[in-house]
């Protein structure tokens, strides 16, 4: 990790995402304090597909039943 003032951040900024695109973090500091912290972008793997569990897990008709009393009332405040 390579810690980098905002001053030099702003002025070598091309070269600072470079070394992010090549895997590096890079933390930012006014003065000596860390404030910020900049890291390579990590895209979400897949979309969520709707339905995609289909056939792996089934809800049971219990699932519809009411509950009992005792458990409601512990639900309530």
């Amino acid at each position: 990790m390579t810690v980098v003032t905002i001053h030099n951040a702003k002025t070598n900024l091309s070269q600072l995402l470079a070394r992010v695109e090549a895997g590096e973090e890079i933390i930012l500091a006014r003065g000596k304090e860390p404030i910020a912290r900049i890291v390579p972008f990590q895209p979400r793997a897949t979309k969520r597909e709707f339905g995609a569990m289909r056939g792996i897990i089934s809800i049971g008709s219990e699932f519809f039943e009411p509950l009992p009393v005792d458990e409601l009332d512990g639900w309530e405040q």
